[in-house]
């Protein structure tokens, strides 16, 4: 979520097309972990608030214990990519749980997010209920294994461009003008030294 406005003012006059794709921090039957332990208040109050004070982000470390696991969420992401909502879909659950306190591992809170974003509420269900997406959502998760994505937010720009963590708008513009000067270049748009 802290990402998500730098990725924007970065390329907001940019023709480039951003793709959300699943990565989960803790698969089943990984433990999630318990905001009621040490570690996660300590870990928000050092890295999280501050990062999102100055940002001017409204965000807040979600009471939902255990946290949900993702993959439900996941799937319906799949749903709303085959329904032409995906670039909704992940900034929506985003802010139900880290603004809303919503326990996005459940299928009926889903649910009702998919019908805020005018999806079919009931064909939504049934298809996280019946798995429908699970095999897409099994290939998005061995594409980010093969990016060897390993930290929430990882961005991959261009297949070269890797950025780790919150980047600056800056750090994602830059990279993003690098790939499109290549493929200018590639596509023969471009002068070199040898003319044009």
């Amino acid at each position: 979520m802290l990402a998500e406005g730098p990725l924007h003012e970065a390329t907001r006059d940019l023709d480039v097309e951003i793709e959300w794709m699943p990565f989960e921090l803790r698969p089943h039957p990984t433990p999630t972990l318990r905001p009621e332990d040490e570690y996660l208040p300590a870990v928000w109050a050092r890295s999280v608030y501050p990062m999102a004070r100055r940002m001017g982000v409204d965000i807040t470390l979600p009471t939902v214990s255990p946290q949900p696991y993702t993959r439900l969420a996941f799937e319906g992401y799949q749903y709303a990519a085959e329904h032409g909502r995906a670039a909704e879909y992940t900034p929506r659950m985003l802010r139900a749980f880290f603004q809303e306190n919503r326990d996005i591992g459940r299928v009926d809170v889903l649910t009702d997010i998919a019908r805020e974003l005018g999806l079919d509420g009931d064909e939504f269900a049934q298809a996280l209920i019946d798995g429908t997406y699970t095999a897409a959502h099994q290939e998005a998760l061995r594409s980010a294994a093969a990016y060897r994505v390993s930290v929430a937010p990882t961005l991959v720009i261009g297949e070269r461009h890797r950025i780790e963590g919150v980047p600056s708008p800056a750090q994602i513009r830059k990279a993003v003008l690098d790939i499109q000067a290549e493929q200018a270049v590639a596509r023969g748009a471009a002068c070199g030294i040898d003319g044009c």
